[in-house]
């Protein structure tokens, strides 16, 4: 991260426009208005940019040309899932101002880095989204830059200013890599009305936000915090951050701690784990959160929280046994101050004050619903906004739909169900159509389609 001084005294962007070559990926020809407005391209204060004129702004093309990365976006969707290809228009790759290096895509090592698409056929409207988890800017081109192109959107997704498994140590004091997240997405934002406006000669007449995972929280935290800018967001099982409780740390050290002996056959350990809100009927897909998620997630963000935790450890010890010195498995939240006050600077606080739809499965076993949206929603009213919320529990949904390949049937993917919220959202905002009322979804019937269809109301 750069202070705004620095970040405001550096220099004009390096500018690049190729046009692919025939054949380089692209599914369609090319009209007569084909990519018009790229030579007025100019990203404001991004130090480097590369404008591609293609085909096809789709991962049906994109992952044979080059201009997205398959790795950020694979385990994110359900098998079978179908998207929409052939969409021709301007790429915009590029990195603004910054200090850490967390993020080679592009072979840049370069972090705030951001990816910006405008299809040839423009409705007018643009969707805002940042990175999921710790991906990059490309994490949302399958779920959902494919579909908001083809409809007719802008889309931009930013990389949040760090990534990957070291993003928490970006910044001088705990905290300081999200609060980047959040200054990312709103700089993004502002840049890219005005890259639209280059393009295509006018600013977008709505803004919408689109967000799962970490992009959920931001898309929360913006709606609270920024909303002038937008006109509503899609709140896909964001994260709950919340100096009170409940959080991440307060009941991941739970299930690092009690998954083993509930395994062993220790019912006590099972009774610990549903008491901090993992969701009885989630427990086939325990064994798969605790070997890749929670040890992994209960380390590095207590390390961005509270790095004092474990002395000169850079987030602790993987998988280590309770009882082991500053082990994160017997970790407490409670008696932590210090991470209470860090957390305090990120916290969400219901203050949603635009229309918002959340989405959240009731198998999410990495942010347990009832440790989160079910929480956020009560918070939401207490606010005195529960009249621009809707909240749609999916019934055996997970944190990611990825993991239909391993289950089948027993989980339902959420992303049609965040498609069919997204289009009810703009007619919500343009047309004042009400949604439909918050309610949980249950799985669909045997032989459905459940990779692309679900009835919201």
């Amino acid at each position: 991260m750069l202070p705004r001084r620095l970040t405001a005294a550096l220099g004009a962007a390096t500018v690049r426009v190729s046009r692919l070559p025939a054949g380089a990926g692209q599914a369609v020809a090319a009209p007569a208005r084909h990519c018009s407005g790229a030579a007025r391209i100019a990203v404001p204060r991004a130090v480097e940019q590369k404008v591609a004129c293609l085909d096809d702004l789709t991962t049906s093309a994109t992952v044979a040309s080059g201009h997205t990365s398959s790795s950020d976006w694979s385990g994110l969707h359900a098998p079978g899932t179908t998207n929409p290809s052939g969409i021709p228009g301007i790429q915009v790759d590029g990195y603004f101002p910054d200090t850490s290096t967390t993020n080679t895509n592009n072979g840049w090592n370069h972090d705030s880095q951001f990816v910006i698409r405008l299809p040839d056929e423009w409705n007018g409207k643009l969707v805002v989204s940042g990175a999921p988890g710790t991906r990059t800017q490309y994490a949302g081109d399958f779920l959902f830059s494919d579909w908001v192109l083809a409809r007719g959107y802008a889309y931009a997704m930013t990389d949040k200013g760090n990534s990957g498994t070291s993003f928490q140590n970006d910044g001088a004091t705990p905290a300081d890599a999200i609060n980047e997240w959040n200054r990312r997405v709103t700089q993004l934002t502002k840049v890219t009305k005005k890259v639209v406006r280059q393009t295509y000669g006018r600013e977008p007449r709505r803004t919408y936000l689109f967000g799962i995972s970490n992009g959920g929280y931001l898309t929360r935290w913006q709606l609270e915090n920024r909303p002038r800018l937008y006109d509503g967001g899609i709140d896909w099982e964001g994260t709950l951050f919340r100096a009170q409780g409940p959080n991440l740390l307060t009941y991941l050290p739970t299930a690092l701690r009690d998954y083993p002996a509930y395994l062993a056959g220790d019912e006590q350990a099972h009774q610990r784990m549903l008491d901090v809100g993992f969701a009885a009927g989630s427990e086939f897909t325990w064994e798969y959160h605790y070997g890749v998620y929670w040890d992994l997630t209960q380390r590095l963000y207590r390390e961005e929280f509270d790095p004092s935790y474990d002395g000169d450890l850079n987030a602790g010890v993987p998988f280590c046994p309770s009882g082991t010195p500053t082990c994160d498995a017997d970790y407490d939240y409670s008696q932590r101050p210090g991470a209470r006050a860090a957390m305090r600077e990120v916290q969400l606080t219901g203050d949603v004050r635009r229309p918002m739809l959340t989405l959240h499965g009731t198998f999410d076993a990495l942010l347990p619903i009832a440790t989160d949206s079910d929480v956020y929603t009560k918070m939401i009213k207490r606010r005195g906004h529960g009249d621009q919320h809707r909240y749609y529990r999916i019934a055996a949904g997970t944190h990611v739909d990825g993991l239909a390949a391993e289950y089948g049937d027993a989980v339902r993917p959420i992303l049609p169900c965040a498609r069919k919220a997204f289009v009810q959202l703009t007619r919500w905002v343009e047309r004042d159509r009400k949604p439909a009322r918050s309610r949980t979804v249950k799985q669909p019937s045997a032989g459905a389609d459940a990779a692309n269809s679900c009835r919201l109301r």
